[in-house]
């Protein structure tokens, strides 16, 4: 299996625990998005994983590049250029007080990056898969015509795609949203969104009346018929405080009819953020490994409730952590 991912990378800034920016006087210094996320998470399940995007062609740039490189993410087809690389500032939240993300990425490399950058019949050479989110369009310039370029490109070599909506409401109206989104979704494979975002952004809303299991299928189902996707996937959270969480997700299978829903979890949160690129990198290598629908949804569900133990951006567990998770081995005792 070998994924193509590509998306932005960005220097993200944290305080020092749960401190407040106001209170800041040190940021921790990592590097992580939406689609490096999952392409490391790909690369730590033993998939030949690679991730494209334009990085400044200075010591932070090779910086961000070389995070990627530790964890065996393929960065050849990396364009160097353009002035700078994006930051993000995370602020951890506690209790009823939640996290807060304060963008400083207008202007970075990839947010100016041309068509004529991409060669993607050479970047896509010996790829299985193709992944993005729909942050990568929401970054503006000539982004959406790219990612459309590395869609029409997929269809013509017989690449499977996928994306996560992930609609970002500092990035972009939902209207702007919907107009671009709906023309690369018709050409994706395997849908991943919420059911917030798939009415925000694709207009797509369970039958009325429908509640529960019952209205998720009937997204699902909608989104399926009306943009052409083989398989839809809509992750279902609900929040008591930013420190806990239950999650649990569901599967639709276009070619079978047939619906599998994950068992669902209580989270205790370390850190929040990159818990659906980890859902996703389960999803893309548990798909491709042959494993049936209802042991997909498991899986990616398991890696994703996993992310939310570990700092930083980044999913750093194995196939058989997550197998562990499944199988019900979520004890926390320690392992001697």
């Amino acid at each position: 299996m070998k994924t193509v991912c590509f998306g932005e990378i960005m220097l993200r800034l944290s305080p020092e625990g749960h401190s407040r920016f106001v209170q800041a006087e040190s940021f921790n210094a990592i590097y992580g998005g939406a689609e490096s996320n999952t392409a490391v998470s790909l690369a730590n399940f033993g998939a030949d994983a690679a991730f494209v995007t334009k990085l400044p062609d200075n010591p932070i740039g090779q910086a961000a590049l070389n995070s990627l490189r530790r964890f065996g993410v393929d960065t050849a087809k990396i364009v160097r250029g353009g002035p700078r690389l994006g930051i993000y500032y995370c602020e951890t939240g506690a209790s009823q007080r939640p996290s807060k993300v304060v963008y400083d990425r207008a202007g970075s490399s990839i947010a100016l990056a041309k068509r004529t950058d991409f060669d993607w019949d050479a970047i896509l050479d010996g790829a299985d898969w193709f992944y993005f989110t729909g942050i990568t369009p929401a970054l503006g310039g000539e982004l959406p015509e790219i990612c459309m370029d590395a869609l029409t490109a997929c269809r013509k070599k017989g690449i499977k795609t996928g994306c996560d909506i992930n609609y970002r409401s500092n990035l972009w109206t939902t209207e702007e949203a919907g107009r671009v989104m709906r023309d690369l979704v018709r050409l994706v494979d395997v849908c991943i969104a919420n059911e917030e975002h798939a009415n925000l952004v694709l207009g797509i809303r369970a039958d009325e009346g429908l509640t529960g299991d019952a209205a998720y299928e009937s997204v699902a189902k909608k989104l399926s018929a009306q943009f052409g996707c083989r398989q839809t996937v809509l992750t279902i959270r609900s929040s008591t405080s930013a420190d806990d969480n239950t999650l649990t997700a569901m599967l639709y299978d276009a070619v079978s009819d047939a619906v599998c829903f994950a068992k669902k979890y209580s989270i205790h949160i370390v850190d929040r953020i990159g818990g659906g690129d980890a859902f996703s990198g389960g999803l893309l290598y548990a798909l491709d490994a042959g494993r049936p629908p209802e042991d997909a949804i498991e899986f990616a569900t398991a890696a994703a409730v996993l992310k939310h133990s570990i700092e930083g951006d980044c999913n750093h567990v194995s196939v058989s952590e997550v197998d562990a998770l499944v199988q019900g081995g979520g004890s926390g005792r320690v392992q001697r």
